[in-house]
């Protein structure tokens, strides 16, 4: 099966973390797990583009964010395959992320 998404070496790099965090903090098997759901998801949007909201005080319209349990995975959406930009915890300080 073809991937409907790409991930940017920023994406990449936030999945390798929450990883090596999940990995730590729980277990490789949890780890696993939380990632796969992240994948599950990236494929979900790929196939429907568009689903999720955006956040106009922090990316135009063109991004859009999706909850993937406590990640919100943010992507653009107009492209094909969709680019996501980012995986990070919906904790964080959204707009110091993305002020980057």
């Amino acid at each position: 099966m073809n991937r409907s998404f790409a991930l940017t070496i920023e994406a990449e790099s936030n999945v390798l973390e929450i990883w090596q965090y999940v990995a730590t903090d729980r277990s490789i098997e949890v780890a696993n797990a939380s990632i796969a759901s992240i994948y599950d998801e990236c494929q979900k949007l790929g196939e429907m583009p568009g689903m999720g909201h955006y956040r106009q005080e922090l990316l135009d319209e063109t991004f859009r964010f999706w909850s993937a349990g406590p990640y919100l995975i943010v992507y653009r959406w107009q492209v094909r395959p969709i680019d996501v930009i980012a995986v990070v915890h919906g904790a964080r300080d959204l707009e110091a992320y993305f002020s980057d």
